[in-house]
């Protein structure tokens, strides 16, 4: 660097230019900042990255429920109600309330190494809704599936939810 004024080269001038030892403690300080930030964002990133892909899997999950739900047959002329007959565990039916409960469970659909896998648990309700507002004789069945998965956070497992609900209305296969 050169300054104005001053000869580059000159017997009495032995002074240098450099930074201060405060100059250089604060750059370090801030480039350390700058560092760990950017550290603590990709952990984060990650984490929450991880946490989605659970979610979307807990999701399938409950969708694949519900489309067994869907496919079964509900005809009301011929008195074939299958809906009822879901591959659930400790299936219960109240017919005073008509509301059936089970519950199924499976493993999460995530790409995981070894022999780890998280298990996630799908909570079926279905409720059969008569009398519907503004559609008197119309028969209508409610299936909702809450999927519940766990997931670590902090060294410590947490439950999540994902919920799904869908209306089903009679085949009427009838001739």
């Amino acid at each position: 660097m050169r300054l104005k004024n001053l000869p580059i080269e000159s017997e009495n001038c032995n002074q240098a230019f450099a930074f201060t030892l405060a100059e250089v403690v604060i750059s370090l300080a801030i480039a350390a900042l700058l560092f760990g930030g950017i550290i603590t964002a990709y952990t984060v990133t990650t984490r929450r990255a991880e946490w989605t892909g659970y979610s979307l899997a807990a999701q399938s999950l409950a969708v694949q429920q519900l489309e067994q739900a869907r496919s079964a047959v509900w005809d009301p002329s011929i008195g074939k109600n299958e809906i009822t007959n879901l591959n659930l565990l400790s299936w219960t039916y109240t017919n005073s309330t008509r509301v059936g409960k089970g519950y199924s469970w499976a493993n999460l659909d995530i790409p995981v190494q070894g022999n780890n896998f998280t298990r996630a648990t799908n909570f079926v309700t279905i409720t059969m809704l008569t009398n519907v507002t503004g559609a008197p004789g119309v028969n209508l069945q409610m299936v909702h599936v809450d999927t519940v998965w766990p997931y670590m956070i902090g060294g410590s497992t947490r439950l999540f939810t994902n919920s799904l609900c869908t209306y089903l209305a009679p085949d009427n296969r009838d001739l």
